[in-house]
C-alpha cells in the first residue's frame, strides 16, 4: 500500500488526512494518508528511512523554508518562491530522491483570479511566512503591487501600526497570511482600520476554520468583497496529487 502524508507542528488544524483519505476510498486507490507531527525537521530523515512506502508528502508550518535544505531537486516556481509545501519521494533501491513543489501559489492564483477588479492594482499581505512568499509571487504574476506587513520593524516592509486609512484605500487587496483568527481563536483578527474599507476593498483570509473568520466580518460590514482558504487548499491537494503522480 502506498502511503502520503503532512509534515508540520502542530497538526490540530490539518485538513488534507480527511480529504485524502476519503479521495481514496471513494476512487478505491490502494493507498493512505498519515500525520506527521514532527517537532524538528531533522525528523524528515527518519520518516523517509522508516517508511519506503512513503511516494508523497505535504507541508506546513513552520516547515515551508526549513524543508529546502533536504531535497534533491525543486521546481523553478518553489525555487523563486523560496518555500516548499508539496514533496515528491521516488525509491530508487535503498535512496529515496526528494523532489520540492509549491501547490500554495497555484492554489490561491486561481482562487482570488475571479475576484479581482481592475480596481485591485495593490496588496497588502499580513504576515511574512513561507506562505506569504508564495502568496506575493501569485500576486506579481497576476500584475499587482505587494507590501509585506510585519510586527517587527524591517526594510521594505510596513508594521500594523503605520498601517494607516490612507493605506487601506491604496492597497485594497489584503491578504491575511497569519494564523490571527484561526480556531480556537475566533474572536481575534489583524489589528488594521477596518473602519477605512468600502466596497473597493477585497480581503482574503487564508484560514479557513472558521469559515468566515473575524477579519473577514468587519470587512464585509464595510462592503469589502471577502473569501476564506477552503478553495485555496482543494486547490492545493489537487495539484499536490498531480505533482506526486506525475510522469518522470
Amino acid at each position: 500500500m502506498d502511503k502520503y502524508g503532512l509534515i508540520g507542528f502542530p497538526l490540530g488544524h490539518s485538513f488534507s488526512i480527511s480529504y485524502f483519505n476519503e479521495k481514496f476510498e471513494n476512487e478505491e486507490i490502494n493507498a493512505k494518508y498519515v500525520n506527521y507531527e514532527i517537532p524538528a525537521i531533522d525528523n524528515l530523515t527518519e520518516i523517509i528511512d522508516s517508511n519506503p512506502e512513503l511516494r508523497g508528502l505535504n507541508v506546513t508550518i513552520p516547515y515551508k523554508e526549513k524543508v529546502i535544505s533536504f531535497l534533491d531537486t525543486i521546481s523553478p516556481e518553489a525555487r523563486a518562491i523560496g518555500a516548499v509545501n508539496v514533496i515528491r519521494i521516488i525509491h530508487k533501491g535503498r535512496k529515496a530522491i526528494l523532489k520540492g513543489y509549491n501547490s500554495d501559489v497555484i492554489g490561491f492564483t486561481k482562487s482570488i483570479e475571479p475576484l479581482l477588479e481592475p480596481c485591485h492594482k495593490k496588496a497588502l499581505i499580513l504576515g511574512t511566512g513561507g506562505a506569504s512568499k508564495a502568496i506575493n509571487y501569485g500576486l506579481k504574476s497576476l500584475g499587482l503591487e505587494t507590501l509585506f506587513v510585519s510586527r517587527f520593524e524591517r526594510a521594505d516592509f510596513i508594521q500594523y501600526e503605520k498601517i494607516t486609512a490612507s493605506v487601506i484605500k491604496e492597497y485594497n487587496v489584503i491578504i491575511n497570511c497569519t494564523p490571527i483568527g484561526m480556531y480556537p481563536h475566533a474572536d481575534e483578527c489583524p489589528n488594521i482600520p477596518y473602519e477605512a474599507m468600502d466596497n473597493h476593498t477585497l480581503l482574503y483570509d487564508l484560514i479557513y476554520n472558521p469559515d468566515e473568520t473575524l477579519f473577514m466580518k468587519k470587512g464585509a460590514e464595510r462592503g469589502a468583497t471577502t473569501k476564506n482558504g477552503l478553495e485555496m487548499l482543494l486547490l492545493q491537494a489537487f495539484a499536490s496529487w498531480k505533482f506526486w503522480n506525475e510522469n518522470e
